[in-house]
């Protein structure tokens, strides 16, 4: 029969050889390094090292309406970017705090006084389980 032999020890693929090292590669090591250090110099952003496209990327975790994303090949250039991104931010105006109404709720049609009584608990349509089981 094909591939059927004598059992050996595995991880040998012939007889009589030792078995072969696997040595752990570490792809674009200095550029991951420098995307680390960059993340912790810049608490507001999220700093990436692609190896397929070997670009820097940087992810805005402030609040705004659309995804703060800036890329560059360089580290140099993405922290130039990354702070024009901030720059840009803090160039623009803050909008102004909502406030409160300025003149007094209009009064109760009814005439009286709003009731001191605590409000009701809410109804729900469909009975607990543990009042089926009380009732049975």
């Amino acid at each position: 029969m094909i591939g059927l032999r004598a059992s050996r020890e595995p991880g040998r693929h012939r007889d009589g050889q030792s078995p072969s090292v696997v040595h752990r590669r570490v792809w674009d090591g200095p550029a991951r390094a420098e995307a680390e250090q960059l993340d912790q110099k810049w608490p507001d952003w999220t700093v990436l090292y692609s190896l397929g496209n070997r670009r820097f990327y940087a992810v805005a975790a402030w609040p705004s309406p659309h995804p703060v994303i800036v890329e560059h090949e360089t580290a140099t250039g993405l922290e130039a970017q990354m702070y024009e991104a901030e720059m840009t931010r803090n160039a623009q105006p803050t909008p102004a705090p909502v406030s409160g109404p300025v003149s007094a709720p209009p009064p109760d049609r009814r005439g009286g006084a709003p009731s001191q009584a605590p409000a009701a608990a809410p109804h729900h349509p469909y009975p607990s389980r543990r009042s089926h089981r009380r009732a049975a």
